[in-house]
């Protein structure tokens, strides 16, 4: 390993986070009822804005008066390029700050951005005497984003996760789609022909570079990649093959934007029993090695090793959150 040592974000079960317009509230119970991880309370693309006031006063009220359980609750907040942002902020945190545990900054282009939003959280934790430190989730999805990832990754120590915005994302990079999520039939491979004259297509994720790129941002800092929003909550099964290939590559979590979709990215970013039980017997097997002063083993006709270890304890320790939520 680098002398570097990467600090992690406190650890939060995020499989799952529902996204719930602040301009609904009589959305907010069927949310604390259900079986999210996390759910943000939306003050921006989802409200128009002659309902910002009062969607942001919904949102102090409910984190004050609704039992969320032990749900990790969220605020995303407008961009710092709106007039709404600021109050956003101050009022959320100054008067519903006790039970919010993470801010979401929408559009997030720079460090300065989190800096920016940073400063203001800290100085109204600190007036208000708050013990406890609110975290940041950003949502990359602009080209200037996704340019500047790794420095926004790194910018404040109250950073826990990185959110891919697939739709703003597209939008920014002129991207030839309107759909949010998914693949796109044009984004294939056309192999060439055999002797019949037959030619295949193999279609490709367009979002693969995108968020394997934000992945390496946050596991470098410490922080939790999350996949965002699959817009037909109609296609569980394009949900699901979504959330796998973001799982696939780091992905720890997906957005639900539909109850539907909650119990899917549940299931696809939970290991499975057989996984975790495979994941003890390296731990067993590594243990007896290490005992008998070997650095190396076979288990069921594979080799494992120390890199082995550390695979197994991230599946082991994401049963234990599981078991402990």
């Amino acid at each position: 390993m680098s002398f570097h040592a990467i600090e992690q974000a406190p650890p939060r079960l995020n499989r799952s986070e529902l996204a719930v317009p602040g301009s609904q509230p009589q959305m907010f119970e069927k949310a604390a009822d259900s079986d999210v991880d996390v759910i943000f309370l939306d003050l921006e693309d989802a409200v128009a804005p002659d309902e910002k006031a009062q969607a942001r006063k919904n949102i102090i009220k409910a984190l004050n008066e609704i039992d969320w359980g032990k749900k990790s609750m969220s605020v995303r907040i407008n961009g710092l390029d709106t007039p709404y942002m600021y109050r956003d902020v101050v009022d959320v945190v100054e008067q519903a700050g006790e039970r919010l545990d993470l801010i979401m900054v929408p559009k997030t282009g720079t460090a300065a951005d989190v800096y920016a939003v940073d400063m203001l959280v800290t100085q109204i934790e600190d007036a208000k005497g708050y013990k406890k430190r609110i975290g940041f989730e950003h949502i990359i999805e602009t080209a200037l984003g996704m340019q500047n990832v790794h420095e926004i990754a790194a910018a404040s120590k109250r950073n826990e996760s990185l959110h891919f915005g697939v739709a703003d994302y597209s939008a920014s990079m002129h991207a030839r789609t309107t759909v949010i999520g998914g693949v796109n039939k044009l984004y294939s491979v056309l192999t060439d022909a055999d002797e019949s004259g037959n030619r295949d297509v193999h279609w490709g994720d367009m979002w693969h570079y995108a968020i394997a790129r934000m992945v390496v941002a946050c596991r470098a800092n410490g922080l939790r990649p999350i996949d965002g929003p699959y817009g037909d909550f109609q296609d569980p099964e394009g949900y699901r093959a979504a959330a796998f290939r973001a799982a696939v590559l780091g992905c720890e979590g997906k957005w639900a934007i539909h109850p539907s979709q909650i119990a899917l990215a549940n299931e696809v970013m939970s290991p499975s029993d057989d996984e975790v039980t495979r994941a003890k017997r390296i731990l067993e097997a590594m243990a007896e090695a290490e005992a008998a002063g070997k650095g190396a083993v076979s288990l069921d006709g594979r080799l494992i090793d120390y890199a082995s270890i550390r695979q197994a304890e991230v599946l082991v320790e994401k049963a234990k959150q599981i078991a402990a939520r």
